[in-house]
């Protein structure tokens, strides 16, 4: 194979992942298909996009005509797997929109059946190729933090007004979306605050608060504390509801602490090792030297196309995935620990009870109600919508 022809499921946010594979932006890539049931959207598609993109509107159809050999799913968050799990039963290569899907287990099956497939599976994790998180991973990775002791991250520049969830009836409904702040804007933190220091909580204990600061049914406002197997602790703090917001991420270490914010990387690195200074030191007062050093990072941040041309090289060439499928699991993970956990006003351990979550988020889906119909989404730009979650 010389090319990827590639189709693109779903036209909100996927119709910028379109927009990039048309433009020829990707190297090996051609889009040749795009799919969605919505007619306008369809309509869309086929004024802007070249004539030789064929549009559908039958992701089952599409999968199976032969036109594409891998495809782009930027469907609806509950119809993640399912698309997946379908295409790669095609003989299709996958690439998901983040999250992976609303609840582990049925992304537990969407990872069995990938792995049998022998076929390239990716998710969307564009933050990934965030030169800063790289950066904190290598660093985390190559023992210049030493042991890790503290994570902390204040994600809260959000904000989203009661016009935003407005706009569609499916939005911050546990029927349409499967959850608020955690499962539709912080699924990328999830993620790298697991990935860039290669641990995951061993306990989870969370509280959300559902409805806080807007009329919507699930979750607006959550502060969640972990606990991991070396006995460090770590912090995550989200809402949509405060302005002006912050997005700080703090790694603490016994060789000192790493921080990200205002798009910098600041390592304050200790002479000595912490507990090493304190053997040793018989002063009474007194702290190890810390040198402040601003670490230079690559100011190139590729984003979706990141992904998009990984993919693609992962197909052609082999090349290790960014963000392999499976992976989506782990932020996902972290979301469902931190619903349940305050569900049952307790500590959720890992691995998580994936039918105790599984059952309870079927509950409050059947008592989901929308507050528009789902027909006065066409008065929106979901393309510009979807682009910023």
């Amino acid at each position: 194979m010389k090319q990827v022809r590639i189709g693109v499921i779903g036209l909100g946010m996927g119709f910028s992942h379109a927009k990039s594979l048309a433009s020829g932006a990707i190297a090996g890539a051609k889009l040749t298909a795009v799919c969605d049931i919505n007619p306008a959207k369809q309509q869309a598609a086929a004024e802007t996009l070249p004539a030789d993109v064929k549009v559908w509107s039958d992701a089952e159809a599409m999968a199976a005509s032969g036109e594409v050999d891998a495809v782009v799913i930027a469907t609806p968050h509950y119809g993640h797997p399912q698309e997946a799990i379908r295409c790669l039963n095609k003989g299709l290569h996958v690439l998901i929109e983040k999250p992976a899907g609303v609840y582990t287990k049925q992304v537990r099956e969407l990872n069995k059946v990938a792995a049998d497939s022998g076929k390239v599976f990716s998710i969307m994790y564009n933050q990934r190729c965030n030169p800063l998180y790289k950066k904190l991973r290598e660093l985390i990775a190559a023992g210049e933090l030493g042991e890790i002791r503290r994570t902390n991250w204040i994600i809260t520049n959000w904000y989203r007004s009661q016009s935003y969830y407005d706009s569609g009836g499916w939005r911050a409904t546990w029927a349409g979306e499967g959850g608020g702040v955690l499962i539709n804007q912080s699924p990328h933190q999830l993620d790298l605050w697991q990935w860039t220091t290669g641990m995951m909580p061993v306990r989870v204990r969370a509280f959300c608060a559902f409805g806080k600061y807007r009329n919507i049914e699930v979750e607006d406002d959550v502060t969640a504390y972990v606990e991991y197997e070396n006995g460090a602790t770590g912090v995550f703090i989200t809402t949509t509801g405060e302005a002006p917001g912050t997005n700080r991420y703090e790694v603490n270490g016994d060789r000192g602490k790493i921080v990200i914010e205002d798009g910098k990387l600041t390592f304050w690195r200790l002479r000595v090792p912490e507990p090493e200074f304190n053997q040793t030191y018989k002063g009474g007062f007194g702290e190890p030297e810390c040198w402040k050093c601003d670490v230079p990072v690559d100011p190139h941040h590729p984003q979706h196309n990141g992904i998009l041309q990984n993919f693609t090289d992962a197909i052609l060439k082999g090349t290790p995935l960014i963000a392999p499928g499976e992976e989506g699991i782990h932020g996902l993970t972290l979301s469902n620990a931190m619903h349940l956990s305050t569900w049952t006003d307790n500590w959720v351990e890992l691995p998580l009870d994936e039918e105790l979550y599984h059952s309870m988020l079927q509950e409050r889906a059947a008592n989901s109600v929308k507050r528009k119909p789902v027909q006065e989404i066409e008065s929106v730009d979901m393309s510009s919508t979807f682009g910023s979650y």
